[in-house]
């Protein structure tokens, strides 16, 4: 059975369309809380982020729970992974987040973890689908009687557990006092957090883009838009800046110079820590999408190298059949599972700076052992959903065959559909910076045509 709803990262869209309206919300909370009830779950923990559309979609999904017959502790704005790590803390059965992530405040969404702070696995996903669809199609949401109704209470201690989980992945015996940090919030869930973890722990920290209202998560801000990050490491002269998204599931820097450090970059620099103390467990994973720049100077420390699919969910699915402890992708989505069970923006910043101070250098500097290939990308945005049938256009093939022939082994093409938004991507990376923007471009033109 394929999936109908789910994508790389849960449902997704813009708010007021389907599907991300109050019944279809409703409806899915019934469909989640019957799957996972079956399994024994009697609580789930539900976190958002700043978007005002979290309030209308909190509420439809609280419904469908209760109507399943299954509790629910709301934590009210809260970073994607503090979901996942809050879900056990408390006991829950089920974490839920409401988020479109780095998207705009009018696109939401909703994703699930496990008890253990995993998403759910496919099967799981296909099996709440199923049942989702009878209660669309068939208005087939049954509820349980009325003494069976799920129970709703709110936690108010949740963002200062949070925050001392977060500090406690940090080493004692370091201290991050004589460091001037700009942090970016985006906003976003971490607007309350984020700060207070890099203050708590001795930094100088200037806190920006953390006033949400509702409407202006990831408004020119947070880590797709890191010129005002840029802008304010240069003003205070700043050591660095850290960026996270709306949900502060992936994180950036931006050095002393105003240069940015991206999730590749950010990898190599925690898997040559790793290294240079002997203490890299196997390898590195990394997706499609990964510049080839991090493969070749993983491969000069001999640390293999493995990609998975785009998604840091499938990054997990490949840490977990290796053994290894390290992965993510070039967006900013750090996996150290020594650390957190998901893509966690805070944690993965804490290691970051960890290494900054244990080599004694600038960010800058230990960043510089790895060399970025010019990579472009360009995402192309589709007025139609069908874009499996756009990439199988035989114009569009053939302009990926042009273009591959051009690079030869200079170089690499990939195309694939948004799991998340209805685009395609369109990514060329090469040792040449001019071939790498021609053969982009062209590759883009032919999807826009077809």
């Amino acid at each position: 059975m394929s999936r109908k709803y789910f994508g790389t990262d849960g449902v997704r869209g813009k708010v007021g369309t389907f599907p991300i309206t109050p019944d279809f919300a409703m409806k899915l909370g019934w469909a989640a809380g019957t799957v996972l009830a079956s399994t024994g779950t009697k609580e789930v923990l539900i976190g958002k982020d700043t978007r005002i559309s979290g309030y209308m979609l909190e509420s439809a999904m609280e419904a469908g729970f209760s109507a399943a017959g299954v509790n629910v502790a709301l934590i009210g704005p809260m970073p994607t992974p503090a979901v996942a790590y809050l879900a056990s803390t408390f006991r829950a059965d089920a974490g839920v987040v409401i988020s479109a992530s780095h998207n705009p405040f009018y696109d939401n969404g909703i994703k699930f973890f496990s008890n253990s702070g995993t998403k759910l696995n496919d099967e799981q996903e296909l099996e709440i689908e199923a049942l989702l669809e009878q209660a669309l199609q068939h208005n087939a949401m049954q509820c349980v009687t009325s003494e069976k109704l799920g129970k709703v209470r709110r936690i108010d201690d949740a963002a200062g557990r949070y925050i001392e989980f977060c500090k406690g992945t940090f080493p004692n015996h370091l201290s991050l006092a004589g460091l001037k940090i700009v942090v970016d919030s985006a906003h976003g869930a971490a607007y309350h957090i984020a700060p207070n973890v890099y203050r708590e722990l001795g930094a100088e920290v200037i806190s920006i883009n953390d006033k949400p209202n509702g409407v202006n998560i990831n408004d020119h801000c947070g880590a797709t838009h890191l010129d005002s990050l840029q802008t304010a490491v240069m003003v205070h002269e700043a050591d660095l800046g850290i960026v996270l998204d709306g949900d502060a599931d992936r994180v950036m820097f931006v050095d002393h110079n105003g240069h940015i450090v991206d999730g590749d970059e950010i990898l190599f620099i925690l898997a040559q820590a790793a290294h240079s103390k002997g203490e890299m467990t196997g390898g590195v994973v990394g997706t499609l999408m990964s510049n080839l720049g991090l493969e070749l100077a993983l491969k000069q420390m001999d640390i293999p190298f493995v990609r998975a699919k785009v998604g840091d969910r499938y990054v997990v699915e490949q840490l977990k059949a290796t053994g290894w402890q390290l992965g993510g992708e070039g967006s900013g989505h750090i996996l150290s599972l020594k650390h957190a069970s998901t893509g966690d923006g805070i944690v993965a910043s804490l290691q970051v700076l960890k290494a900054v101070l244990e080599s004694q250098k600038s960010l800058s500097e230990i960043k510089a052992g790895m060399t970025k290939l010019p990579q472009v990308l360009i995402n192309v945005r589709l007025a139609t959903a069908d874009a499996d049938s756009i990439l199988a256009t035989t114009s569009v093939q053939q302009a990926v065959i042009k273009a591959e022939g051009i690079l030869g082994d200079r170089g690499r093409v990939l195309l694939r559909k948004s799991g998340t938004e209805p685009l395609i991507r369109v990514m060329v990376e090469s040792t040449d910076n001019l071939m790498t923007h021609t053969q982009a471009e062209y590759i883009a033109d032919a999807v826009r045509a077809a």
